[in-house]
């Protein structure tokens, strides 16, 4: 399986922010949506991630009043990209490699979609599971 082939089980749309947005907004925006980063955006483009991650650091190091900063005066984390055609392994090895939890999916400078840590766990299980249920089946078969 590929990434693309991952991004399309998900069904789920991208969500967003402006670069000029502030951190607070970022952190409601998550809340309301129930997720744990938002991909930025300049102009229409990509261009990193904010994750509870960062908005945590943030809180550690301004207190209460990071809320009030914009986005792009946070440190650039969360630029890695992936594109739709790597393969799980790849998605998986930059990751691990970056020490991120998400990447943007990118085709050229458009936004496909993001991709999870847990979205390839996710997967990685439900792979387990098939294979465990066909090595049911031909054991049930030659017994």
């Amino acid at each position: 399986m590929n990434v693309r082939q991952l991004l399309q089980s998900k069904k789920e749309a991208v969500v967003t922010i402006d670069v000029d947005d502030t951190i607070g907004a970022a952190a409601h925006k998550m809340s309301a949506h129930k997720i744990a980063a938002l991909v930025v955006m300049k102009d229409d483009a990509p261009v990193s991630i904010i994750s509870e991650k960062d908005i945590v650091r943030s809180v550690a190091d301004d207190g209460p009043q990071a809320g009030r900063r914009v986005i792009s005066s946070l440190p650039s984390t969360g630029l890695e990209r992936v594109a739709p055609e790597a393969s799980l392994k790849q998605a998986m090895a930059l990751m691990t490699y970056s020490r991120h939890r998400h990447l943007m999916v990118t085709e050229g400078s458009t936004l496909v979609g993001i991709l999870s840590l847990g979205d390839i766990v996710k997967n990685l299980l439900g792979e387990l599971e098939l294979e465990k249920a066909v090595l049911q089946d031909i054991y049930a078969a030659a017994h």
